[in-house]
């Protein structure tokens, strides 16, 4: 473990299970709850078996940590229900509980900087433009197939899969929410790319200093 993350990276593992151990403690039900918090879970197990080989800027770190909290906190009262999410609606008059925009929202901008720190580090793909077609084409792809897993689910469950699939009666649900994960993908590539670089060097530099000692 690089020096320079031990603090974050024990400080983010413990965020993490705290906001999970709290999500397990009676949730809505436990069906929805682990379909909703799966995904964090098999998460933390590829990126604790590849450290080691492939270690992630800490502000990747941060981005999946804060990630995972949205699906712990998803999971734990169903998106519909998220109680502030619920007042914001009643107080400004909206038509729904608008949480489950929060986490497709994640679920476009925090893959957009795993997929483009993998492609950067990797030399897969260089040349700008197509890093950001790639990238955008790759959140949307995961967007898309978290849709069709809600789809299959709620299939396959009838009325247990209801919380899980979370329309609340938008018939305009699954493409709003693919539309939420594009805008988010875009948007972060087009503000935070330079950040993102400047840390990949720095991690970069602190790698190439390790195996030279």
């Amino acid at each position: 473990m690089l020096p320079e993350q031990k603090p974050w990276l024990f400080a983010l593992l413990g965020i993490f299970s705290l906001v999970l151990v709290w999500s397990a403690v009676h949730p809505h039900d436990y069906f929805t709850w682990s379909l909703e918090v799966f995904p964090a879970l098999i998460g933390l197990g590829v990126l604790v078996f590849t450290y080691r080989r492939f270690p992630f800027t800490t502000f990747v770190y941060i981005l999946i940590t804060v990630h995972a909290c949205i699906l712990f906190v998803g999971g734990h009262y169903t998106y519909a229900e998220v109680p502030l999410f619920s007042w914001i609606r009643d107080h400004w008059h909206l038509l729904r509980n608008d949480y489950d925009r929060v986490g497709h929202f994640a679920q476009g901008f925090v893959p957009a900087f795993i997929a483009r720190e993998i492609l950067l580090r990797r030399k897969i793909v260089l040349r700008r433009g197509w890093l950001f077609y790639i990238v955008v084409s790759i959140c949307l792809a995961i967007s898309a197939a978290y849709e069709l897993l809600e789809w299959r689910v709620s299939v396959a469950s009838g009325t247990a899969g209801d919380a899980f699939l979370g329309t609340q009666g938008d018939i305009w649900d699954t493409q709003e929410d693919m539309a939420t994960a594009l805008c988010a993908s875009i948007f972060g590539l087009l503000f935070f790319s330079g950040w993102h670089d400047r840390m990949i060097e720095k991690l970069e530099n602190r790698l190439v200093g390790i195996v030279v000692k």
